[in-house]
């Protein structure tokens, strides 16, 4: 029996030139095969690695991930999928980096199931995920949870199995009930008033300062919950709206429970049957939290209030 060909390596990186060094490292790995690359971390690493490249960064797909990988939810079908997808039948190589201190404590549940799901969505692909953890501005829990999700890992020591590999219980951890907002509105619905649910949250988010295309954003995103609601939630459900740390809140309860670990996660062909509804709120959210166990399910929806009013 062959061994799986997808590998995901957590680096556990100390300064720049550490990060660089091994980052660039791995790319021209990849360039001098002929495999695609791509890079996908925040903005302020994605010039040390640009820098260190230097024209070889022409060859690579370079992504800043604090804006396509701003929801978590979104990094699978929206980043990586994204990159995969394209080369079906060549070995793949991506730099993901989903984790970094500027994440918030509201954040960091959704970036670690994204860590421990991407072994499920690429298993049996050749691709190869390095993903980067700053060792000096991380907690301790954070990078011990790097060690569950990644069967490998990196130092400048060397490579070595990891003996606490245990994705599935990463995921079940921060699968809890979600905090309760200090205030907000809420609303009842079923099949006879979704529109109203969907007038609540726009009226919040307008209220809010939210432009028009954002407005739309979240009409959608309320509208795919909804219906989310009344096909597989028992036909009702319940929005709450509310501003938490300068994000706008929508929040649909119902009584169904997702059971797929990758449901929204995972792109969907134009011409395929099926829900698009929660990939739908990946993509346009800035933040998605999801609490779901049999007979309740919370779908939390964050968007970025405005900069002008931050």
């Amino acid at each position: 029996m062959s061994a799986d060909p997808f590998v995901h390596p957590a680096l556990f990186y100390r300064g720049d030139p550490e990060y660089v060094a091994a980052t660039t490292a791995f790319v021209r790995e990849g360039l001098a095969a002929g495999e695609p690359v791509a890079v996908a971390v925040p903005a302020a690493n994605l010039a040390k690695i640009e820098a260190g490249l230097g024209a070889d960064a022409a060859r690579v797909t370079m992504l800043d991930m604090g804006v396509a990988g701003r929801n978590p939810g979104r990094i699978i079908p929206a980043v990586l999928r994204a990159v995969a997808d394209r080369h079906p039948d060549e070995h793949v190589r991506i730099i993901g980096e989903p984790i970094w201190p500027g994440r918030s404590a509201t954040e960091y549940p959704a970036c670690a199931q994204h860590e421990a799901l991407i072994n499920l969505s690429f298993a049996g692909r050749r691709v190869t995920i390095l993903c980067p953890y700053d060792v000096a501005g991380l907690t301790p829990e954070v990078l011990r949870e790097a060690e569950r999700t990644h069967p490998v890992l990196r130092d400048a020591s060397g490579e070595r199995t990891s003996p606490g590999y245990a994705p599935d219980e990463v995921v079940a951890r921060h699968n809890r009930p979600l905090p309760e907002p200090a205030a907000c509105v809420s609303l009842r619905f079923d099949h006879t008033n979704l529109a109203s649910a969907r007038i609540l949250a726009a009226g919040q988010a307008e209220a809010a300062g939210f432009g028009d295309d954002r407005l739309d954003d979240i009409r959608l995103v309320v509208a795919e919950l909804g219906a989310n609601s009344l096909d597989y939630g028992g036909g009702a459900g319940l929005i709450r709206v509310w501003i938490e740390d300068a994000r706008l809140v929508c929040e649909v309860a119902d009584g169904g429970h997702i059971t797929d670990p990758l449901a929204g996660r995972l792109p969907v062909e134009a011409r395929r049957s099926g829900s698009r509804g929660l990939l739908i709120v990946n993509l346009l959210a800035d933040l998605v939290r999801v609490h779901s166990r049999p007979g309740a399910t919370a779908v939390r929806a964050y968007f970025d209030l405005p900069a002008s009013l931050v």
